[in-house]
């Protein structure tokens, strides 16, 4: 082998790895339809937590998501909304005998999906008949729950999606799919190449020396900075993966942390307060743009069929000031001096976009709120409808600490002295 250099080396290629094919080949074992079958048996229910909502996925029955508060008198309102039902009795047994039945085929249309960057295969059950969504005019919501191998598991939920609206996928890791080859996670087989210099050529290609010595140059750099952003960099990939996203009325739409800006505070907050800035967030199906002072939108972007947008609110200052005369415009927090600084303002943007479902405008209160953080541009934003076309989207960041004690009695800010 010679490089542009004309340096020549002697080089030995490996066998390529094999893998397990014979074992996949010889397997002779129950289908992964019947694998699973005793997690259908035992009705048994799996359970996420997240901040506001709880995700329940009782196996071959239904996947709820549900959220408990109490009221005055220490009533108890739940609202609940099902992401799908399943419409057979036993749906894994029966395709279990179908795998049986064709193991030749089965096997060859094993589906796999990208966890944490790597391609893993899964066991899918279909889950319809959810609760009707109005966005697709009140069609039943329904999801695909893929089953996934992981030796230490007990049947979690890793993660909760919308894929396209009111369609989700829910990942579960159990391990009662590893006794199937095929189902296993397996790593990529690594095959070295091993070269030799030849008489009159250096122990490695000058190329190759240079370009080790540049990644040793950037090794401490890269660390320091993922040092200062990991708290925000872990906050950003856990939303990505677990948070749910427009699960419809009364729901959280959409939760996540991104970087806004690279500019001074002072030139972030002056743009911010004017308009001119405007918050993005969103990590699923929908996406949200908050302009202060202007608008709310809600919008997904699409190769093929464009930009799909709704108007969540507008901004009206005097519709604002007659809302914050009945509502509570700021609230406060209690320092350990006793006095009160301003924790979060509350802002009205109403004349949305008119809503099928209550033919009335859509409106959205806007919650920005203190929040620290190791990175000082990070900003976190969540959305959640309480009501039929009525939302509040939650705005959190070190930015707004800086503006907050600036709010006047209607919570409106200005730019700080």
């Amino acid at each position: 082998m010679t490089t542009v250099d004309k340096e020549k080396y002697k080089c030995i290629l490996p066998l390529i790895a094999s893998g397990n094919e014979e074992e996949d080949k010889d397997y002779k074992g129950p289908a992964p339809g019947e694998l699973l079958d005793p997690l259908f048996k035992q009705s048994s229910c799996s359970y996420r937590i997240e901040s506001y909502w709880t995700y329940e996925v009782c196996h071959g029955k239904h996947i709820r998501q549900y959220h408990e508060e109490k009221e005055t008198g220490q009533k108890i309102n739940i609202q609940e909304y099902y992401l799908g039902n399943m419409m057979m009795k036993n749906p894994l047994s029966e395709a279990g005998q179908d795998q049986k039945a064709n193991p030749a085929e089965s096997a060859s249309e094993i589906p796999t999906k990208n966890i944490e960057g790597q391609m893993t295969p899964y066991y899918p059950v279909e889950m319809g008949n959810g609760t009707p969504c109005t966005l697709r005019q009140n069609r039943p919501r329904s999801s695909t729950v893929m089953y996934i191998c992981h030796p230490e598991a007990k049947h979690e939920i890793l993660s909760v999606a919308e894929v396209t609206t009111c369609e989700y996928e829910v990942v579960i890791l159990t391990p009662l799919l590893c006794s199937h080859p095929k189902y296993r996670f397996r790593a990529s087989p690594v095959n070295d190449i091993f070269c030799q210099s030849l008489p009159g050529s250096p122990l490695k290609p000058h190329n190759l020396e240079q370009l080790e010595k540049q990644q040793e140059m950037l090794k401490m750099p890269f660390r320091r900075v993922k040092e200062e952003e990991m708290h925000s960099a872990r906050e950003e990939k856990f939303s990505a993966i677990h948070k749910p996203v427009a699960v419809g009325s009364h729901q959280l739409l959409t939760v996540g942390t991104t970087h806004i800006s690279k500019l001074t505070d002072d030139q972030l907050i002056k743009e911010f307060l004017s308009g001119s800035y405007c918050f993005h967030g969103g990590v699923g199906w929908w996406k949200y743009e908050f302009c202060y002072g202007k608008y709310v939108h809600q919008y997904h972007e699409d190769k093929e069929s464009g930009k799909t947008s709704v108007v969540v609110g507008t901004w009206s200052r005097e519709e604002h000031i007659e809302w914050s005369r009945k509502n509570a415009a700021r609230t406060y927090y209690l320092r350990e001096d006793g006095t009160r600084t301003v924790r979060m303002v509350s802002h009205f943007y109403g004349n949305g976009d008119v809503c099928d479902l209550t033919d009335k405008p859509r409106q959205v209160t806007v919650k920005l709120k203190c929040k620290e953080s190791d990175s000082p541009h990070a900003v976190t934003i969540y959305m959640l409808e309480p009501h039929s076309c009525q939302y509040i989207l939650g705005v959190e960041s070190p930015v707004i600490c800086k503006i907050l004690d600036t709010a006047d009695e209607h919570g409106l800010l200005s730019v700080p002295s």
